[in-house]
């Protein structure tokens, strides 16, 4: 099969399948963070405790994504993806009838054991229908679900919650990713690398040691810059992701369910907006700079980077809500061109791996440890000061983007090369 003979509709419909299951993957992982007040009280949690679940899924899904990385380079991704999303949704559906703390922890590192086997092979995968030139684009409709994702999880996470109890929510949310494995599993697949495939047969994996030098991804410099950008990102989003519902509950005196309602509305609405514009604008300075993603993603932090001090020391629910928003436009603007540059700079035959790395790294040294680091620092201080650690992480991903724009031209080039 080749890339030409899969029609225009049916890239649509991988789009969109694709785009479904990320969604799904987003609800099932920030459920979690709409309920922490309520396992919080029942479970008699200290924060630390609590920041502790959100880390136990994060450990797993880094800790896997190197496995999954390296199967998705010699196996069929979709039968990969498929997997982990029964995986994931029954481990999160099953943490609906857990009877206490050790076994929904046990739940919730399960979850990142299936979400590794998605988030490694779907970014590749999904470009590969689609031309070079609007991967940007592309990739933030599929990214998208992130904040589509995040505030339905908080939505339904908190209305759940709040009327039936934590244990429904999960419970609740789980059960429709078990619906759409079949079909995913079904998906016909592009050649790998799409139109940069080197021969028409290449929707099969190379073989053995021929073109899979993984070695060679530590001394790409722009991927190691942008996937160093990301972690510092990821440490930001991450801790705000969880913890800015319990600041609300805390600081802003809001129940849970109006709190999280409050916030997914905020998360959908500027995470649509942000991501993409951040898609186009990032295809669009592509165009006339090679290192234009960089320049858009690295702009976009160090401007929404007030907003984000902006939004935890406001004094009033409306200038912290609005500081919000701006917060994460910027936060999300950078979702696709990050993401494309991840494509951009690997050859195809390493790109699952490329993105287990990428997803590795950026979690090891992102939200696998922030949500943590900030319940720790709470339990000492309070909440707000504790956020505070946030924006920091924010300014320096823009300046290893801008720093990362100084190889990327050449690492495209030698990606370009095979």
């Amino acid at each position: 099969m080749n890339l030409g003979s899969i029609s225009l509709p049916y890239r649509r419909y991988a789009l969109g399948l694709l785009l479904a299951v990320n969604l799904l993957n987003y609800i099932d992982r920030q459920v979690l963070f709409a309920v922490f007040p309520l396992i919080k009280i029942d479970l008699h949690l200290s924060d630390t405790a609590l920041g502790f679940l959100g880390s136990a899924f994060m450990f797993s899904y880094l800790l896997f994504a190197p496995l999954f990385g390296w199967l998705g380079d010699h196996w069929s991704r979709t039968r990969l993806a498929a997997g982990g999303l029964v995986v994931w949704s029954m481990a999160t559906a099953l943490a609906g009838f857990v009877p206490g703390y050790r076994t929904l922890l046990a739940a919730r590192a399960t979850v990142g054991v299936g979400e590794a086997s998605f988030g490694t092979v779907s970014p590749g995968l999904i470009s590969d229908f689609f031309p070079k030139e609007r991967r940007g684009q592309i990739l933030s409709w599929f990214y998208v679900a992130i904040p589509v994702g995040s505030a339905l999880g908080y939505l339904l996470g908190g209305v759940l919650g709040q009327r039936y109890g934590w244990h429904a929510a999960f419970l609740l949310v789980g059960v429709p990713g078990l619906l759409l494995a079949i079909p995913l599993a079904l998906l016909r697949t592009p050649p790998r690398g799409g139109d940069d495939a080197p021969h028409p047969d290449f929707n099969h994996p190379l073989p053995e040691g021929e073109g899979k030098d993984y070695s060679a991804l530590f001394r790409n410099r722009a991927f190691v810059c942008n996937t160093l950008a990301m972690a510092a990102m990821t440490f930001a989003i991450g801790g705000l992701a969880q913890w800015l519902p319990s600041f609300l509950h805390r600081v802003h005196s809001l129940d849970v369910a109006k709190g999280n309602t409050l916030f997914g509305a905020t998360t959908v609405i500027a995470g649509i907006l942000g991501t993409m514009a951040g898609g186009w604008l990032g295809d669009y300075w592509q165009k006339r700079s090679g290192k234009g993603y960089l320049l858009v993603s690295g702009w976009g932090f160090l401007v929404g980077t007030p907003f984000a001090v902006w939004a935890i020391l406001a004094t009033s629910l409306t200038s912290c809500m609005s500081a919000i928003f701006i917060a994460e436009f910027f936060l999300f603007f950078n979702t696709g061109p990050l993401n494309t540059v991840i494509i951009n700079v690997t050859k195809p035959a390493v790109r699952a791996m490329a993105f287990a790395i990428n997803i590795f790294f950026i979690h090891a040294l992102g939200d696998a440890v922030s949500p943590s680091i900030i319940g720790w620092f709470s339990d000492r201080w309070d909440l707000r000061s504790a956020l505070l650690i946030t924006p920091f992480a924010m300014v320096l991903a823009g300046l290893l983007c801008f720093v990362c724009g100084r190889f990327v031209v050449k690492d495209m080039a030698q990606a370009e090369e095979g």
